[in-house]
């Protein structure tokens, strides 16, 4: 696939810098759009954290531990100390994906930043209760506000090939993540939005399509390497060859009108639907209900004979449209749908083909993320860039998600990007298209 040169920052007109910096071209972009995004990610970061001050401020951000949750303070402190760990704190940040990923750093400019910050010295489980407790949201903001200062001066001084800006860009898009992570948190805590992120965070109506026939084709599988190529994440990397026959795959993601089927049909009482693990799971989850589960997560609501569904977004009850794709679906759940339908998940390389490929011809994506029926397994030949937590602990347990959501920004949006969580999750933004078996 031939590579979209990416515009010299020098050259293009002001106007141009607010699309550019939430634009996809942010993986091959220069010092001074860097130094924009990077300010933009932060302010998004701060703006979403605002949300989390006006809910929860008078409870000191006391939220319930639970595995998709994490103390809002802990947050916002891990944005700013990923960045200062592999920018302000690294002397081999110039070397990019090459730098040894345990060399010796300098000292924090927060004294106590490793034992609140690190996931390896505060574990999930542990945020809650640390020994030392999580600092204030003054002083939170204020490590925010240093460490980011401390990067577009490092930045300034950079050099600008892809070893130079790796860290820079890694930074960005691991803040857009932790971004829609919060997001995803809102969801779940049922925090109420000022009304411009409501609308922003609901899916759009689908024009439906007809299924699309690709033909057969030996695809370029993953991201390029090499000078001159741009970012990309260690599991999207190294590109290699793969033939794919013809397949049929639905031109957007199930819609909650096609769901809704599934569920009258008595989806959810029959395990010949499910895969026995799924079925399990199932099982598991109306044990700890109490009354079963008849829907996906946050749904109050399906009227079978109307099609209407009620899922609650952000702590308000919203009738969800027929043409919205379904949402909060576990991994189970876009599983068994397939199978009631005669259809099954679409393998990831047939996925990226097709967005590569057919979006001319209606391949709709973007709107949630979709489940495909992959496992997260490395590419042949997979090296691991520095940050050896990202991708490594996941092989071989988790699905793969192609896509994006609503609450991705669109500097993060990229056909080869790979999400992965483990099938039962459904706290985030995801669904799921098919393919004809």
């Amino acid at each position: 696939m031939a590579t979209e040169p990416f515009p010299s920052s020098s050259s293009l007109p002001a106007a141009d810098s607010p699309k550019l910096i939430d634009s996809p071209l942010m993986r091959r972009a220069g010092p001074e759009l860097l130094s924009l995004a990077l300010m933009d990610a932060r302010n998004h970061t701060l703006h979403l954290f605002g949300q989390y001050q006006n809910a929860l401020e008078a409870v000191d951000f006391k939220v319930p531990q639970m595995p998709e949750l994490n103390p809002p303070l802990w947050m916002i402190g891990h944005v700013a100390w990923f960045q200062e760990r592999w920018i302000g704190r690294n002397l081999q940040r110039a070397l990019g994906s090459r730098c040894p990923p345990g060399q010796s750093r300098l000292a924090s400019m927060e004294p106590n930043a490793d034992r609140w910050w690190d996931p390896e010295q505060a574990p999930h489980d542990a945020r809650w209760t640390l020994a030392l407790p999580l600092p204030g949201m003054g002083r939170c903001r204020t490590y925010l506000l240093d460490t980011l200062e401390c990067t577009l001066e490092l930045l300034e001084k950079a050099g600008t090939d892809d070893d130079a800006l790796y860290f820079y860009r890694l930074c960005l898009f691991h803040e857009d993540l932790q971004d829609e992570a919060f997001t995803c948190m809102a969801q779940t805590l049922g925090l109420s939005l000022e009304r411009p992120l409501q609308t922003a965070f609901t899916p759009a109506p689908m024009a439906l399509r007809e299924p699309l026939l690709i033909p057969a084709t030996t695809w370029q599988m993953g991201s390029p390497s090499g000078a001159g190529t741009g970012f990309s994440f260690d599991n999207e990397r190294p590109a290699h060859a793969i033939s794919v026959p013809e397949f049929e795959i639905d031109a957007q993601a199930v819609t909650w009108a096609q769901y809704v089927e599934f569920v009258g049909d008595g989806g959810y009482d029959q395990p010949a639907f499910w895969h026995p693990d799924g079925w399990q799971w199932l099982q598991a989850l109306a044990a700890g209900e109490g009354e079963g589960r008849r829907g996906p997560r946050y749904v109050e609501q399906i009227g079978i004979g109307s099609g209407a569904v009620i899922q609650t977004r952000f702590g308000q009850p919203m009738r969800m449209q027929g043409t919205q794709p379904a949402m909060h679906l576990s991994w189970w759940e876009a599983d068994a749908w397939c199978r009631w339908a005669g259809r099954r998940l679409p393998a990831e390389v047939e996925w990226e083909a097709a967005a590569h490929t057919a979006a001319r011809r209606g391949f709709r994506w973007g709107d949630v993320w979709e489940w495909t029926g992959t496992t997260f397994r490395p590419y042949p030949g997979f090296a691991p860039d520095p940050w050896r937590a990202y991708s490594e602990p996941s092989f071989g347990t988790h699905k793969v998600l192609r896509g994006a959501s609503f609450a991705t920004r669109a500097r993060l949006k990229h056909p080869n990007f790979r999400n992965f969580c483990r099938p039962e999750r459904d706290d985030i933004f995801c669904g799921f298209r098919s393919c004809a078996l």
